[in-house]
């Protein structure tokens, strides 16, 4: 399994590095390829599943949800919903103080905290769309480079 850097992921995901050692931290978003196991020095990798994590809890903070309420929706909906089983299939609508899991079938909507009215939705699989084309953009950006590097020694071998 590849690993994102955390340098990559908040790259990816618009996150900042304090944000993903806190989530780390407490449990919210955890580097499923590698964690530090509280060791200094090494690096958290994580998963494409991760960043796609990362991304749709900024979106639920950036959409006015305290990360208390983040962190209670998101744990919730992971143990009653399998909400990290199936990403790209799910929609969350929050109105700033709840979070709703939108199902595609049978029109099941699932409150994470409480009642309450609905404001707006986070399209995972809109989250997932634009971090996989992130990631995409910067394969091909590596490639590039390392072609680039490895002319560059070539041309250094042969002395032209």
């Amino acid at each position: 399994m590849e690993g994102f850097t955390a340098h990559q992921a908040c790259k990816f995901t618009g996150c900042t590095s304090r944000q993903l050692r806190y989530w780390d931290s407490i449990g919210l978003v955890q580097p499923s390829v590698q964690g530090t196991g509280g060791r200094p020095g090494v690096p958290r990798l994580y998963a494409f599943r991760d960043l796609i994590a990362l991304r749709v809890v900024r979106s639920l903070l950036d959409g006015g949800m305290s990360l208390q309420r983040v962190r209670r929706s998101w744990e919730f909906l992971n143990r009653k919903a399998g909400l990290d089983q199936h990403l790209s299939e799910v929609k969350l609508v929050t109105d700033g103080v709840s979070i709703f899991k939108v199902c595609r079938r049978d029109g099941e909507v699932m409150d994470a905290l409480r009642d309450g009215q609905m404001a707006f939705f986070v399209a995972i699989d809109q989250i997932a769309s634009s971090v996989g084309s992130n990631v995409t953009q910067f394969h091909e950006d590596r490639d590039r480079f390392v072609r680039a590097l490895r002319q560059a020694a070539a041309l250094t071998a042969t002395g032209s």
